[in-house]
This record gives structure tokens, C-alpha cells and sequence, in this order.
């Protein structure tokens, strides 16, 4: 992983969380939210909750519950904690997953939406989650399959591939879409101090109102945007616009959409 990767910063977090939340995250912030507060947990503990589409899915669920939602990138949680003002339930908290700042045995559930591809050193980062969980807790989490089961990112990917033909932008692929082998994270989880996780596949639809919100959402929304203003030409509006019509193509033009999929992972501490 490239230390770019982790850079949610300028436009980025504002531009991820109008158009790429509503497309594929909170269909899953959803599905993980149940599963978190299905047993009831008092205290919960999410990690790398970005712009807050599972904290506000679980929000939307307390019953004299609190939330502690962290992030490594502090523009990502001021515009999270900007859409849940006055709730003296949910706290936010600046923290990195692999040093995690709270006491032993401190939470009753922790969740992840789409973040643990991003941790450097996942069985540490496991290791500390677990560590701050009470006997019993349960971790879930969930990460995106590959690139070639989710339609949008596979078109995107093969349009940066013919704008940038001697260099494509690889953030997509090399992160986000990085992490979906199923033995890699049993492994992981084991490493660090679980027992083995009950991992599903889970397959949803995304829809936009468009191809360019689409191409707009992860051209400019994510840290490939960098990737692509580090190459020079074509250049941003460019690329942009190449992945629009790309999308176009497959999809048609008006409201698209396609199918995405990711792993939902539950693991406990005994």
C-alpha cells in the first residue's frame, strides 16, 4: 500500500461523501449495522468510520447505547460528526487501529466499514481490537470482494488503463479492492488472537443518477485523485470525463447501475 492511500483530505472527504456513500457504502452500513446491534452491545467501538455512514446506521439504532467512532483522518470525522450534531451518544475520536488508545477490555462490539484493507499491519490492528474488547465481544467487519465482482470499479480501472497507459492509477485495485482473499483473513484474525471468523459474501446493487456522478465519486472523491494530478496529462476533468463515458457505454445514459459485492467478517473474542 502507498502512503497516499491513506490520505483523505482538501475536496476528497466532501465529494466521497455526497456521491460515493449513497452508491455502495450505505447499502452495507446498513447490513452491518444490524448485524452490530444484534447483540445488544452497551458500548461499541468503530474503527476507520470515515464520513459516518455506519455510524449513523447504528445511530439510527441505539437503545441506550454509545458509540465511539474513530478515524485516522480528521476531516473525514469533522464531516461525520457535522451530520450527527447534538448526539451525546456517539463521540468522535482521532485514532490510529494499530495503537488504539483505550483501556483493556473497554467495548462490548467494535465494527469497520470498509476500512481494515487500509491498516498496514492487519494482525496487529486485530490484536488491538481485540484487546479493547470485553470476554464475548464480537468484531465485524466488512471488506469489498475483488474488482472483477464489482461493476463500477471494473470499468473505472479499465478506462484509467487507456488514459494512463504507460502508468494506470492503482489505488482501486491495490486497496480498497485489495484485501478479498478469504484464507488471507482467517489467517489474519487467527494472528491476531481470534477464533475463527464466520466471513459471507454479500451482493447488492449500486445505483447513481449518472455515469459522470459515478466517475465524479471515484476519480475525485478518493485518493486515486492524486494518483491521477500526480501523472499530469490528460489530467482530472479529463479522466474524469474518459471514466463518465466508459460508464456510458456499459451502463447507458440517465440513472445507471451495477452490481457490487463484499465480505461480511464476524469474529469474537472467547
Amino acid at each position: 500500500m502507498e502512503a497516499t492511500d491513506k490520505v483523505f483530505a482538501g475536496p476528497i472527504p466532501q465529494i466521497y461523501d455526497r456521491l460515493l456513500v449513497p452508491l455502495i457504502f450505505r447499502p452495507y452500513a446498513e447490513d452491518l449495522a444490524d448485524r452490530v446491534m444484534a447483540s445488544r452491545p452497551s458500548r461499541i467501538l468503530e474503527l476507520a468510520a470515515g464520513t459516518g455512514a455506519l455510524t449513523r446506521a447504528m445511530a439510527a439504532r441505539l437503545d441506550g447505547a454509545s458509540i465511539v467512532a474513530t478515524d485516522l483522518n480528521q476531516p473525514m470525522l469533522d464531516l461525520a460528526a457535522a451530520q450527527l450534531p447534538g448526539n451525546d451518544r456517539v463521540v468522535w475520536q482521532q485514532a490510529d487501529a494499530l495503537d488504539l488508545p483505550f483501556a483493556d477490555e473497554s467495548f462490548d462490539a467494535a465494527a469497520c466499514q470498509f476500512g481494515v484493507m487500509f491498516f498496514p499491519d492487519k494482525p496487529k490492528s486485530h490484536r488491538e481490537v481485540r484487546r479493547v474488547l470485553r470476554p464475548g465481544g464480537r468484531y465485524l467487519f466488512n471488506v469489498w470482494d475483488a474488482v472483477a465482482s464489482n461493476d463500477f470499479t471494473a470499468v473505472l480501472l479499465d478506462a484509467l488503463a487507456e488514459a494512463f497507459p504507460a502508468d494506470p492509477p492503482r489505488f482501486i485495485e491495490r486497496t480498497p479492492h485489495g484485501y478479498h482473499d478469504v484464507g488471507t483473513i482467517e489467517l489474519d484474525l487467527m494472528a491476531g488472537g481470534f477464533a475463527r471468523p464466520m466471513i459471507e459474501r454479500i451482493e447488492k446493487r449500486a445505483r447513481a443518477d449518472s455515469a459522470v456522478d459515478v466517475a465524479t465519486g471515484f476519480c475525485q472523491g478518493t485518493p486515486i485523485r492524486g494518483e491521477i494530478e500526480a501523472r499530469g496529462a490528460p489530467g482530472l476533468m479529463a479522466a474524469t470525463e474518459a471514466v463518465a463515458k466508459a460508464l456510458e457505454h456499459r451502463f447507458g445514459s440517465g440513472p445507471i447501475e451495477g452490481g457490487i459485492a463484499a465480505y461480511v467478517v464476524s469474529a469474537q473474542r472467547e
